[in-house]
């Protein structure tokens, strides 16, 4: 028997057979080493990149250990933006599904707060949010986490460099003083070995079992290129690199891909740039809605929108599948970011391919990395480009205005798309079920017939609204 199957851990029989029926067929590295002393009840400091396992690390943990017959609060998991904090509760209900009854609840900020509050009330198992929003149920008392056994810091170092050092103070000093702590940083303190932790996990943890997974992302899986930005008759460096990135995207044609931009107003102006040459591209930055930045992840992760235009921050936490590559306008100002942008692509065993835009003032920037990762990279002449036709997402994504809390499933959507009159199965994308709402994705050419379907058509015994979401 291997030592990475699951099936050697002390794991209650329902995680087990759920384990077996979504296909984890054995641990990762990350798992492998974190999970066995989790289940211990020892404290656990991990480096883990995103897309390791690491939410089913820490998550098969908290479930194994939780008593279903209590409603208090056993479990906390902190995040650092709101985006990864709904990954991270998604996964573990998915992990959760074969035991009875577990409450998953998420606060976050940019949420209504009365809703929350009402959640709250029900009792929760397990909460996963943001420290500014948990420090706020905190402070107005509208939270309590004296019942709480474990408390797990996920992303731990963006948390710090996002300023949430103070909020996270504030929660652990409301926390028991026994309780179980695991931490999971993308970085690994420079001081943290067997006989030293950085202040900050010191405070924190007990006697840690260290775990630290060396990157994955590697030659194997990602096609890496660093291209020569050749102002040529302009002397506009931010035009030329919209037109190297139009060069890189009809030469690559990715299916999905990632644009990493430096600022806020720079995603906005590339997006609005690839939008005017026919890309199907949209912008993601810390200054958007809730409502607006789930539906931009939602187009994305279902193939309604080709190109994601995003800042580190916005990005940083994002578990999205099957990005065929990414592209940097140029290094990252921190080099160990460079890295992360990188590891969006290439997952799971995939091929992936990550290019970077180098100007000659950049080229010192270009030697730096290369001495960090010893490596010696060359700059590449952008490709010659044949095929200049606009990038095509083959889906569209429609909007159900009804949820989870409607009693709505993915089947019931299935089932109206497909119905008399309807679209064939294999016509129909990703669906994903919120609170309120629902999206679809179903292909481009068939999205009108769609619409009018679900339009025709009473779902669950009434009539819902349906719109098809645009850019």
């Amino acid at each position: 028997m291997s030592i990475t199957a699951f099936s050697r851990l002390a794991l209650p029989d329902a995680l087990l057979s759920n384990l077996d029926s979504l296909g984890y067929n054995a641990m990762t590295p990350v798992q492998a080493q974190a999970l066995p002393a989790a289940l211990e009840g020892r404290d656990v400091l991990a480096q883990a990149q995103t897309g390791s396992g690491k939410t089913a690390a820490f998550g098969l943990s908290l479930l194994a250990r939780l008593d279903l017959a209590s409603s208090r609060v056993q479990s906390l998991v902190l995040c650092p933006t709101r985006e990864l904090a709904d990954q991270v509760a998604e996964a573990l209900r998915t992990l959760a599904r074969k035991l009875p009854n577990v409450k998953v609840l998420t606060l976050c900020g940019g949420a209504p707060f009365g809703p929350q509050l009402a959640s709250l009330e029900h009792g929760a198992h397990i909460l996963v949010g943001t420290p500014g929003r948990v420090e706020d149920h905190l402070r107005k008392g509208t939270l309590r986490l004296n019942g709480l056994t474990t408390l797990v810091l996920d992303e731990a170092d963006r948390m710090l460099d996002m300023g949430f050092q103070a909020a996270i103070d504030d929660i652990v000093a409301q926390t028991p003083a026994r309780r179980q702590t695991l931490l999971f940083s993308a970085t690994y303190p420079a001081d943290a070995t067997e006989g030293g932790l950085s202040g900050f996990t010191r405070g924190l943890l007990r006697e840690p079992h260290i775990v630290r997974v060396e990157d994955t992302h590697d030659d194997a899986t990602i096609e890496q290129h660093f291209y020569r930005l050749d102002k040529g008759r302009t002397m506009d460096v931010e035009a030329a690199r919209l037109d190297a990135l139009l060069t890189l995207l009809f030469h690559y044609r990715p299916e999905s891909g990632v644009v990493f931009c430096h600022t806020k107003r720079d995603t906005v102006r590339v997006a609005d740039s690839l939008s005017a040459a026919g890309m199907q591209a949209l912008a993601l930055n810390g200054d958007l809605e809730q409502k607006d930045r789930e539906r931009i992840l939602v187009m994305f992760a279902n193939q309604s929108v080709t190109l994601l235009v995003a800042t580190d921050v916005a990005a940083r936490g994002l578990d999205i599948d099957g990005v065929d590559a990414v592209f940097n306008l140029g290094i990252a100002r921190e080099l160990e970011v460079h890295t992360h942008r990188v590891g969006r692509t290439g997952r799971a065993g995939e091929r992936g391919v990550a290019c970077t835009l180098v100007s000659e003032k950049e080229r010192y920037r270009l030697l730096q990395l290369g001495e960090r990762l010893g490596v010696e990279y060359e700059m590449e002449p952008l490709p010659e480009v044949a095929d200049t036709r606009p990038l095509a997402a083959p889906m569209a994504t429609l909007q159900l205005g009804a949820g989870k809390k409607d009693k709505l499933r993915p089947g019931d959507i299935l089932g109206a798309l497909t119905g008399d009159g309807g679209i064939a199965g294999e016509q129909v994308g990703k669906i994903k079920v919120l609170a309120r709402s629902a999206y679809v994705a179903v292909g481009r050419g068939v999205a009108q017939q769609a619409l009018a379907k679900l339009e025709r058509d009473r779902l669950k015994g009434r009539n819902v609204r349906v719109r098809r979401v645009t850019q």
